[in-house]
């Protein structure tokens, strides 16, 4: 099973959603990043990342996918927020993303979202991009309200 798998697995009842979880390093340098949000897309707290930490570190200990130590860290996603489903996108609407397509890289405001795709603005052009053909996006700015 994946670690992104296991994670919401394990977390997606309690009320989170994994947004990240890459394993880096390795030997005695090897790291998990796992970042989550809330389903009801309330702001994380520290309790929240505690919650999910000693969640997720007993399924890791049960899974035991390494056999090397590893540092767990778990983060709410702030400012290196990604952005991968539909709903992603209308939550942060009118916002700057930078988008990393298979052949480039670009930022633009998004202004349209639909079920399997996304309409940026682009240097006061519009373009339309599927979900599908994103590899990464990101917000570029953050809001000035909690979404």
């Amino acid at each position: 099973m994946e670690l992104a798998q296991a994670a919401d697995a394990v977390l997606a009842p309690l009320g989170f959603e994994v947004l990240e979880c890459i394993a880096s390093g390795s030997g005695r340098q090897r790291r998990v990043l796992l970042r989550i949000d809330r389903l009801d897309e309330k702001g994380v707290t520290v309790d929240d990342v505690a919650k999910a930490a000693e969640v997720f570190g007993l399924e890791l200990d049960r899974l035991d996918p390494f056999e090397q130590p590893y540092r767990l860290e778990v983060e709410s996603p702030g400012p290196k927020r990604p952005l991968r489903r539909a709903r992603h996108f209308q939550r942060f609407h009118d916002l700057l993303a930078k988008v990393r397509l298979a052949d480039e890289t670009f930022t633009g405001r998004i202004r349209e979202v639909s079920e399997d795709a996304v309409a940026f603005e682009v240097n006061g052009v519009k373009r339309r991009v599927r979900l599908d053909t994103i590899e990464l996006a990101r917000l570029a700015e953050w809001p000035d309200e909690p979404r």
